[in-house]
């Protein structure tokens, strides 16, 4: 983790910062390790592909359209299916993997299920993309 050099991903918050350990996820399959502050918050959205996460340390909350809230700590995993909506809180100073089984997107969605933008969508939580 000390040699892992962490950056912002397209759309998503500033509080979240990654790094691609394997694969192109913007063009295909691919692990992302992820790193999100204490409070850091993806607002309801979707994505093209199936997404796999696995918690490595931290506490998260993983909220699904049609779901039961669940609670993730260290070896937690969830998968979620491509379309799938769902949004993700970290409770306490979070460290996971993600795998996407094809090109990594994100869609955002209001509480009716309609995308929206990502800036409106990142306004609820106070955020925004980071700059790339």
């Amino acid at each position: 983790m000390a040699k892992t050099k962490f950056g912002p991903l397209p759309g998503l918050p500033t509080c979240l910062s990654g790094a691609v350990e394997s694969g192109d996820p913007m063009k295909g399959p691919g692990f992302i390790l992820a790193k999100l502050t204490t409070g850091c918050a993806i607002p309801w959205h979707w994505h093209s592909a199936g997404e796999h996460l696995m918690i490595v340390g931290g506490t998260a909350r993983l909220d699904m359209v049609d779901a039961k809230s669940e609670m993730l700590t260290a070896g937690g995993f969830a998968r979620l299916p491509a379309h799938h909506i769902h949004q993700f809180v970290c409770k306490k100073s979070c460290t996971l993997f993600i795998y996407t089984d094809g090109a990594f997107d994100i869609h955002y969605a209001d509480k009716d299920g309609n995308e929206i933008p990502a800036d409106n969508a990142l306004k609820t939580v106070k955020e925004k993309a980071p700059k790339m």
